[in-house]
C-alpha cells in the first residue's frame, strides 16, 4: 500500500537546491572557500562577525560576516537541500555529493543562509519575550486581541472550563487601544502557574477547534475541495499539514494569530487538497481565495507567539 501523500507548511522553510551537482575546478581546496574580501580594516573599525552554532554541529562555514557552526548529514536525497530551525542550520546532501561541492553551494547561499539565521535568531528573542507568567492577570494574544485571564472560584460557568466576556476591558500591563477581553476561569486564588496555564490551554484549544473547523467550512466550497477530518496539533515546527484523503492538522497556537493569518493557514492547507505540491499552479489556488497571501504569509512567519 502506498504511503499517503502529505504537504505541510513549517515554521521554519527548508530551501532545496534543485540545480545538477557542478564539476569541480580542479584547482579547488576540501576546506571552506573563502571569497575575496576588501583590503584589511584597522582594528578599530573592525566588526565582530556574528556566529550561530547548531547544538549537533560537525562542519562549519565561515562567511564575510559569519561564521556558521551547522549540521551535516548525508541521506538518500537528489540534491543538496538547507533548512534553517530554531537550532540553527542543517545541511543534507546525497550521499555521492562530494564535500567541495557542498561547500560550494554553501558559499553560494551564503547571503541567504546569514540572513535567515539571523530571523530565526530574531524570531526565537520574541518568543523568549513573549513568555508568559502564569498568574491571574496573565494576558495571552487571541485572534488579532488579548484577553486577561481572571481567577473566579465562584462563577459556575455554562462553559467547560471558563468563560469570555465579550465586553472589552482595559488592562495595566497591554498597550492603549488593544482590545482586551477578560477569560474568567473556574480556579482558585491558590491555583498554581501549571494549573492556569494548563486551563487557558485547554480553553484556546477548544476554541481553535471550533474556529478552524468553520473557516475550513468556509474555503472548502470555495476551493471545490472536501475536507474529511481535522486533528490539532502542537508542533514546534509546523503550523499545518494536509493528505490527499482530506485529513487536515493545523496548530493549534494558530488561534494567537489574527483571523486573517488564520485564513490563510486555513486556505493553504485546503489548497493542498488540489494541488500536493508547491508548484505555481498551487500558489495561484492560494491566492484565489486569499489574495494577499503574501502579505500574510509574512506576518505569520514575523509572528510572535507565546512559548509554552
Amino acid at each position: 500500500m502506498h504511503a499517503l501523500l502529505r504537504y505541510t507548511l513549517d515554521l521554519f522553510e527548508p530551501l532545496a537546491l534543485a540545480e545538477p551537482a557542478r564539476a569541480a575546478p580542479k584547482n579547488i581546496a576540501t576546506e571552506s572557500v573563502l571569497p575575496s574580501g576588501p583590503p584589511a580594516q584597522p582594528l578599530s573599525q573592525v566588526v565582530e562577525p556574528a556566529a550561530f552554532k547548531h547544538p549537533h554541529a560537525n562542519r562549519e562555514l565561515r562567511l564575510p560576516d559569519a561564521t556558521v557552526s551547522y549540521r551535516f548529514e548525508r541521506g538518500r536525497r537528489r540534491t543538496i537541500g538547507f533548512v534553517v530551525g530554531v537550532d540553527g542550520l542543517v545541511v543534507r546532501a546525497p550521499r555521492w555529493t562530494p564535500i567541495y561541492e557542498v561547500e560550494l553551494a554553501l558559499q553560494e547561499k551564503g547571503a541567504w543562509i546569514a540572513r535567515k539565521l539571523g530571523e530565526a535568531r530574531e524570531r526565537h528573542a520574541r518568543q523568549e519575550g513573549a513568555c508568559i507568567e502564569w498568574r491571574d492577570g496573565a494576558t495571552v494574544p487571541y485572534l488579532g486581541g488579548v484577553i486577561a485571564v481572571q481567577l473566579d472560584p465562584g462563577h459556575s460557568f455554562t462553559a467547560v472550563g471558563g468563560q469570555l466576556d465579550p465586553a472589552p476591558t482595559e488592562h495595566a500591563d497591554v498597550p492603549m487601544g488593544a482590545v482586551v477581553q477578560r477569560l474568567r476561569l473556574g480556579l482558585p486564588r491558590s491555583a498554581t502557574p501549571e494549573q492556569i496555564r494548563d486551563a487557558v490551554q485547554a480553553w484556546l484549544m477548544r476554541q481553535a477547534k471550533s474556529h478552524f473547523t468553520g473557516r475550513l467550512d468556509h474555503f472548502a466550497p470555495l476551493l471545490q475541495v472536501q475536507w474529511k477530518r481535522l486533528s490539532l496539533s502542537n508542533a514546534s515546527t509546523r503550523w499545518g499539514s494536509a493528505r490527499v484523503d482530506g485529513a487536515i492538522r493545523l496548530n493549534w497556537r494558530l488561534i494567537h494569530c489574527t483571523p486573517a493569518v488564520v485564513d490563510y493557514v486555513v486556505a493553504h492547507e485546503l489548497s493542498h487538497l488540489r494541488v500536493m505540491d508547491h508548484s505555481a499552479q498551487f500558489w495561484q489556488t492560494v491566492e484565489s481565495v486569499v489574495p494577499d497571501y503574501a502579505h500574510l504569509r509574512g506576518q505569520l512567519k514575523d509572528s510572535a507567539v507565546p512559548k509554552w
